[in-house]
C-alpha cells in the first residue's frame, strides 16, 4: 500500500490491526510506529475516518503540499534539513518521510542534490526507484545515468512509472499469467507473487532484465510469468514441483537458459533480503 501511495488504506489497515488481540507485542510496537510515520507525514490521517477521497479537493497530495509549504513558511532552512536528513544521516523511517516532502519543495537545489545521491551513493534499488518517482513528481526533465546492479543505466525521468498500473503492457501480463493459473486455486499465493513482481519491477527497472521485458515476446513473457510463480513457491506449502510449473507456463527445453537466468536474478533479489 505504501509502495502505491495509498496512504489512506494503509492507516486504516494499521488501526485495525491495533485493535486485534493476542499478538506478538512486537507486532503492535512496529504497526503503532509505523502508524506514527503516516500521521506525521500526513497530519489529515490522524482521524478515524477513511481519509479523503479522490474526489476530495484536498485529497492527501494537496494536504501534503501544504503541510511541507506551512514548515517552509516557519522555517527558511528546511528544505537543506530535509536534503540532509535524507542523504547524509542514516537510514530509517524518517528518510522516506523527508524524501516525500522533498516532493512538494520547488527548489532547483533539491533536484541537483538527488540526482547526485544517486550517482554517489550505493543505495538499495528500491530506494534508488523511490528517488526516482519523487523526481518525476517534482517535474524533473531528462535522464540520469547510475548503476543499478552493478550494471550502468540511463533512465527518462520523465518516463518512471508512478503506479503498478503506469507500467508497460508487457509487465502486466506477467502478472496477469501468473494470475491465470493461481487466483482460483492458489489466491495466497498470488497474493505474494503481486507484491514481489511490484517490488521486482521497480528494483531492475532500466536494467537488461527490465528492457528484456519490454520485447513483448510471448516468450520472456511466460519465462518471467513460471520464474515468479516458482519463486514465491518456493516459500509457501504449495506442493507442486518446479518441472509442473514450468509446464504450466510452456518452458521448453529451448528456452531453459533464459528461465535459469531469470530465476537467478529473482533469488538474488529476494535472498539479498531486498523483496517479500
Amino acid at each position: 500500500m505504501l509502495e502505491t501511495e495509498r496512504y489512506g488504506e494503509a492507516a486504516n489497515l494499521l488501526k485495525f490491526l491495533l485493535q486485534c488481540q493476542g499478538q506478538d507485542p512486537r507486532l503492535y510496537q512496529e504497526w503503532q510506529a509505523l502508524l506514527d510515520w503516516l500521521t506525521d507525514a500526513f497530519p489529515m490521517l490522524q482521524s478515524d475516518g477513511a481519509g479523503p477521497s479522490e474526489d476530495d479537493e484536498e485529497g492527501e497530495e494537496a494536504m501534503a503540499r501544504r503541510h511541507v509549504e506551512a514548515k517552509l513558511a516557519e522555517d527558511a532552512d528546511y528544505a537543506d534539513k530535509l536534503l540532509r536528513k535524507v542523504t547524509e544521516q542514516p537510514l530509517n523511517e524518517q528518510t522516506f518521510l523527508a524524501l516525500e516532502q522533498l516532493a512538494y519543495l520547488d527548489r532547483p537545489e533539491v533536484d541537483e542534490a538527488l540526482i547526485d545521491w544517486l550517482q554517489h551513493k550505493d543505495l538499495h534499488p528500491l530506494l534508488q526507484y523511490r528517488v526516482l518517482q519523487i523526481l518525476r513528481r517534482r517535474g524533473t526533465q531528462g535522464t540520469v545515468s547510475f548503476t543499478r546492479f552493478s550494471e550502468p543505466v540511463e533512465i527518462e525521468i520523465e518516463a518512471v512509472p508512478i503506479k503498478p498500473e503506469d507500467f508497460p503492457p508487457p509487465v502486466q501480463a506477467v502478472l496477469e499469467r501468473v494470475g491465470d493459473q493461481t487466483q482460483v486455486h492458489e489466491p495466497t499465493l498470488f497474493y505474494f507473487a503481486q507484491e514481489l513482481w511490484n517490488q521486482f519491477v521497480m528494483a531492475i527497472y532500466g536494467t537488461m532484465d527490465y528492457n528484456s521485458l519490454l520485447s513483448e515476446e510471448d516468450a520472456i513473457i511466460d519465462i518471467w510469468a513460471a520464474v515468479l510463480h516458482q519463486t514465491v513457491a518456493d516459500t509457501l506449502p504449495t506442493g507442486i514441483s518446479e518441472e509442473e510449473i514450468r509446464g504450466l507456463y510452456g518452458i521448453t527445453d529451448s528456452m531453459r537458459l533464459r528461465y535459469e537466468q531469470a530465476y537467478r536474478s529473482m533469488r538474488q533479489f529476494v535472498t539479498a533480503g531486498l523483496g517479500m
